[in-house]
């Protein structure tokens, strides 16, 4: 217990001025805001950093695509190589939920949304084992969406450096290594 209570332990009446409830209605105007693009001046030119930002908006879709074809496999491997598979996917998946939202806070810091609705496009393909459910199979289909993936962040990279804009360039680097590496060690996990 306090010994020295705020207004000497008595409760703080409201506003007697406030009769209207504006006190509520301000309240409740911070639940209507929403975000919206943002005009940002660090040397981008605007439609520089818009382009950037749609690149960087496919990559975020891209990028939970090949996360949950990873789940997938992740739970659907089985055989003598299930362990090296399920652990390595594991790891592949949870490194790619961090990087979304390290690429969604860039497209923000770049004055743009992030990506909501692209990035639900073609999820129903990335469920889809299609009909190479062996563990070779799934792995294959992992290193093609790695491979596409990496593609995607090469000509992000190229763009974001021709725009000057070498934070995004120096992600999209470290982006591409992590798919580069992953198309390397799944290709190496099946490798006869």
């Amino acid at each position: 217990m306090l010994k020295n209570p705020p207004n000497g332990g008595r409760r703080a009446k409201p506003d007697e001025n406030d009769t209207t409830g504006q006190t509520m209605a301000k309240a409740s105007n911070v639940l209507n805001v929403r975000p919206k693009a943002a005009n940002v001046s660090t040397g981008i030119a605007d439609d520089d950093r818009k382009a950037v930002a749609d690149v960087l908006s496919e990559i975020v879709g891209q990028t939970y695509r090949v996360l949950l074809r990873s789940q997938v496999v992740h739970w659907n491997v089985v055989g003598p190589l299930f362990q090296p598979v399920h652990v390595l996917t594991e790891q592949h998946y949870s490194e790619m939920f961090t990087a979304i939202d390290t690429l969604a806070e860039r497209i923000r810091a770049l004055g743009a949304p992030a990506p909501s609705a692209r990035v639900t496009a073609g999820l129903d393909k990335a469920l889809s084992l299609e009909g190479r459910p062996t563990v070779k199979g799934m792995v294959e289909e992992l290193v093609e969406d790695h491979e596409g993936l990496a593609r995607l962040i090469r000509e992000g990279a190229e763009h974001a450096e021709e725009a000057k804009d070498f934070v995004t360039h120096d992600l999209l680097a470290a982006r591409l290594a992590f798919h580069e590496k992953a198309v390397w060690m799944l290709r190496a996990t099946i490798a006869d």
